[in-house]
C-alpha cells in the first residue's frame, strides 16, 4: 500500500476518534460535569493520537508539511459533515458547501507542481 493511501486511511480513522472526542460529549454528556466530559474525551483522544502520529510520520515521507496539513483539514471536513448530520442530527447549510469548495481550492494550490 502506498504511503499516501496509508496516510489517508490512518488520518480518516484518527479523525473519527477526534470528532467524537471533541464533540460527542455535547450530546451524550451534556448533563455531566465538564471534568467528566473532559476525561472521557481525553480517553477517546488517546486512540486518535495512536493513529494520527504514525499517519503524519508516514505522510511526511512523501508530502511536505503544508500538504499534510491541508490533507488533514479536508479529511476532517469529510468526517465532520456526516457526524453533524447523522450523529448530532443537525442540518447542513449551503454555506458549508462553499467552504468545502474553498478547501478543495486549497488542496489544488498546495499540491500543484
Amino acid at each position: 500500500m502506498s504511503p499516501v493511501l496509508r496516510t489517508i486511511i490512518l488520518l480518516t480513522l484518527s479523525n473519527v476518534f477526534m470528532t467524537f472526542a471533541w464533540y460527542a460529549h455535547l450530546k451524550e454528556l451534556n448533563q455531566k460535569p465538564w471534568i467528566v466530559a473532559a476525561l472521557v474525551s481525553w480517553g477517546i483522544a488517546l486512540f486518535e493520537y495512536l493513529l494520527q502520529v504514525p499517519a503524519n510520520r508516514i505522510g511526511y515521507t512523501v508530502m511536505t508539511l503544508p500538504q499534510l496539513k491541508i490533507l488533514q483539514e479536508v479529511i476532517t471536513l469529510t468526517v465532520f459533515v456526516p457526524f453533524v448530520m447523522l450523529y448530532m442530527r443537525q442540518p447542513i447549510k449551503l454555506d458549508y458547501l462553499w467552504a468545502a469548495l474553498c478547501m478543495l481550492g486549497a488542496v489544488y494550490f498546495v499540491f500543484r507542481k
